[in-house]
């Protein structure tokens, strides 16, 4: 095939002919409104946002991350369901991507310091 067809002379198919091999310039991650805000203080930070640029090789709408965001020293996991609203360029995380964030319907989550004591996450 020649250059033009989209293949470069071994017969591969260039990076950047596919959707998912583009970078993505910005990817919106929504979490759910009940989230505390102690919760949304930690997804929220610069420290969260790399992590996820580091630990996910592609994003698309749609797509659901369990991530795991704990509640402190001593307390239970707070793990979030963050889903992938929309992928501004292609599919492909990396360290330039945008990671900015929306607030999506309820879930039911429950997650707050007092997730660590005796009173329960439900009692916050």
């Amino acid at each position: 095939m020649t250059p033009e067809s989209g293949q470069n002379s071994g017969g591969s198919i260039e990076p950047t002919d596919q959707p998912s091999a583009r970078t993505a310039e910005r990817v919106v991650v929504s979490y759910p409104a009940d989230l505390s805000d102690w919760g949304r203080f930690q997804v929220e930070k610069p420290s969260f946002r790399a992590f996820l640029r580091k630990t996910r090789d592609e994003a698309r709408a749609g797509d659901v991350w369990e991530e795991f965001v704990g509640v402190g020293c001593c307390g239970n996991t707070l793990d979030v369901p963050l889903r992938v609203e929309r992928v501004d360029g292609g599919a492909r995380v990396d360290g330039e991507t945008e990671i900015s964030y929306e607030v999506r319907e309820a879930c039911g989550l429950e997650g707050s310091w007092r997730v660590q004591s005796e009173g329960g996450p439900s009692r916050a």
